[in-house]
């Protein structure tokens, strides 16, 4: 016979705690008039048991069995007020996922029987993942802090789905991340970071169900730490193993997060967790209507973050991925979620300021999306001073002078020197800005160049959703052609695009595949495309492109004047000349009538970087950047007495070689191109 007792209970460590003669359960429920413990057998079919946990401290109710082991299959039901009205949903026929598992037995599956009301009686434990109770090893070991510099985001099904040379029993898997060929990609390209879309268990939108699609981002999750098993079938002793094989070639490892909802949606959705053990706690009520929850985030219900529980809650999932998998860092989906109190964001909220203090966080990357949709939801360049922070103005600025829109040369200068109008405040510096051109969440890179309009018609909601302005240009024909002049014309701009972020002050941030011209055939909200759309296509793979990567990677790191971690600003550099002189074509300086002029399309950057303490000499770099359609004839700037020009990348041609450029000599930059030329000690 099963029994659970109260004096042996552990209610300090939420969640399922084995400790070899028994297993400690502890889950928080504030309104609950009681819990219970379902247990069931070994493949989680039949349920051999349900017992109250008798101990209560707080609004902790814990228990513990004797003789349970590691491997126990379990989950809660909830008793209390099925009060809706009153943001009440207790109902113990429904079988609760525990918030604190780390481990589950199968994925989420959407089936109406999970919101049916009480009245029905269904009991929802066959629909159910069961949590498993695991002796969780807390042994990770994180690289030592450092920003993240060229950062690469990777939707892990997509990202190994259809490559030739990763076995079968792990494509799609996080282990392809940790196979020869992939590692040797990213070592090749010059990733120092790869950021992993969520690999929290999560469940596909009823919508979706309906339309016979999938979740393919992972953006909706239930259990925070669980993985899914879909992704990392083996737990986290897998995603442990690849985040040693990352780091053993000196690449570290963010974990995008999804801490500001769950997948239980809005006050209709389905009681898997959260809902069922306390729904009142958990989510944020409309003040005026406790029935009805916020929705901030677009997605049916927001966390409150701000009370104690749901806060600890966070920081230990954080922690666990730290303690257990050797995680580098977070990117955190809607940020400022997690900074909102009832009267809005607080840099100062409770989550901010733990994070910042916890011994095992507070020396992590912390990367935000900075934006929700709710009320003063923008917060790009709010966050912390030691956050970093997704920079979509950066985004849109670029696309916008690659477009050839009047008057955007201006901007795109405040964003190659850093973004100071944004992250010049508080001690920070451009690398709190994650510059980027494309992500996850819109179009692809090679994309921009081929769609001018969305085409979402394969996500089932007649091309309404996804953005509708996304300041991209099809080059002359929408979408597919076989016109090499077109091609060409995409390709010269695609390169262009990448080489603009890479000679930018701040992150770089690429999406996988980007590198070598992924497509999502203009199909910019893809979420629910789990199939050719997102799957990159290596067989496809423009190899010039993967090269240029490469080089501009390379160059960025060899060339401190690429990459200083400080804004520039036209001030004297502590050297010979300003930090920053904007250049026309002439070789001139820009003034006020250059900057103003509404059809400019050309700008020259020479960026000066003083002798610094760390031993690099001072050194100079000229970027020109050519978004006009014809070519354009510039006058060079003299080098400094006993330098010389070199010529190191010309976007526009793949199979450049280096070369020394005359003192006085023109050059010609190309239409739609950018020329970055260094300056180099003259050989005696």
């Amino acid at each position: 016979m099963i029994k659970i007792t109260a004096e042996y209970g552990c209610p300090e460590r939420l969640g399922a705690t084995p400790t070899g003669d028994g297993t400690h359960f502890a889950v928080v429920s504030e309104n609950a008039d009681a819990i219970e413990l379902s247990l069931f057998d070994e493949f989680g079919t039949r349920e051999v048991a349900r017992l109250t946990l008798p101990g209560a401290e707080g609004i902790v109710r814990y228990g513990f069995v004797r003789g349970l082991n590691a491997g126990t299959r379990y989950g809660f039901r909830a008793h209390g007020p099925y009060a809706p009205h009153e943001g009440h949903r207790f109902d113990p026929s429904k079988l609760l996922v525990d918030p604190y598992a780390v481990q589950l037995d199968r994925p989420f599956q959407f089936h109406p029987v999970l919101k049916a009301p009480p009245a029905h009686r269904y009991d929802t434990a066959p629909l159910m993942p069961k949590a498993i109770v695991t002796d969780l090893f807390r042994d990770g070991e994180p690289m030592a802090f450092r920003a993240p510099g060229f950062t690469y985001e990777i939707l892990v099904r997509a990202f190994s789905q259809l490559h030739p040379e990763i076995p079968d029993q792990f494509r799609g898997t996080v282990s392809a991340l940790a196979e020869k060929p992939l590692l040797d990609h990213l070592e090749r390209i010059g990733i120092e970071t790869v950021e992993l879309m969520p690999l929290a268990a999560w469940i596909d939108e009823e919508h979706l169900v309906r339309l016979g699609l999938t979740n393919a981002w992972g953006y909706n999750p239930i259990t925070h730490m669980a993985l899914d098993p879909r992704i990392v079938p083996g737990g986290f002793p897998e995603l442990r193993r690849v985040v040693d094989a990352l780091h053993r070639r000196g690449i570290r490892v963010i974990l995008d997060v999804v801490l500001n909802h769950s997948g239980e949606g809005d006050e209709n959705g389905p009681t898997l967790s959260y809902r069922g053990l306390d729904n009142k706690l958990y989510y944020a009520h409309e003040t005026d209507d406790p029935g009805k929850l916020v929705n901030h985030t677009g997605c049916g219900n927001m966390f409150a973050v701000w009370r104690d529980p749901v806060m600890k809650l966070s920081i230990d999932t954080l922690r666990t991925f730290v303690e257990a998998a050797g995680i580098d860092g977070f990117r955190y989906d809607l940020a400022p979620v997690l900074g909102r109190l009832p009267t809005g964001f607080d840099v100062n909220a409770p989550f901010l300021q733990e994070v910042a203090i916890d011994p095992v966080l507070k020396d992590r990357i912390h990367v935000a999306e900075s934006w929700d949709i709710g009320p003063g939801g923008y917060q790009v360049g709010q966050f912390p001073s030691h956050w970093f922070e997704w920079q979509d103005r950066f985004r849109d600025g670029v696309r916008r002078f690659w477009r050839g829109d009047a008057g955007a040369v201006a901007d795109l200068a405040t964003r190659l020197a850093g973004s100071a109008d944004i992250f010049n405040q508080f001690g920070r510096r451009p690398s709190s800005s994650v510059n980027f051109v494309a992500a996850h969440d819109g179009y692809a890179l090679a994309d921009l160049t081929a769609y001018k309009l969305k085409h979402n018609q394969a996500n089932g909601e007649h091309n309404r959703d996804g953005h509708g302005d996304n300041f991209s240009w099809n080059s002359g024909v929408e979408g597919e052609t076989e016109d090499e002049a077109i091609l060409s014309a995409r390709r010269r701009d695609l390169r262009a695009l990448l080489t603009t972020l890479f000679v930018s002050r701040g992150t770089p941030m690429i999406v996988a595949g980007d590198e070598f011209g992924r497509t999502q055939r203009g199909n910019n909200n893809a979420y629910c495309q789990d199939n050719e759309i997102t799957w990159l296509d290596w067989s496809k793979a423009d190899k010039n492109l993967i090269a240029l990567t490469g080089q501009l990677a390379q160059l960025r790191r060899e060339h401190p004047a690429l990459c200083v971690d400080s804004f520039l600003t036209g001030e004297n550099a502590g050297g010979q000349m300003e930090d920053v002189i904007w250049l026309r074509e002439d070789g001139q300086r820009m003034y006020d009538q250059d900057w103003s002029d509404p059809s400019r399309r050309f700008l020259g950057m020479s960026v000066y970087e003083p002798k610094a303490a760390d031993g690099h000499e001072s050194e100079r770099a000229i970027v020109y950047l050519n978004a006009s359609t014809d070519d354009v004839e510039t006058t060079l700037p003299s080098p400094r007495p006993g330098h010389l020009l070199r010529l190191a990348l010309q976007s526009d041609w793949p199979d450049l070689e280096p070369r020394i450029l005359k003192a006085g000599e023109g050059l010609v930059v190309k239409a739609r191109s950018v020329f970055v030329l260094v300056e180099e000690v003259a050989a005696p």
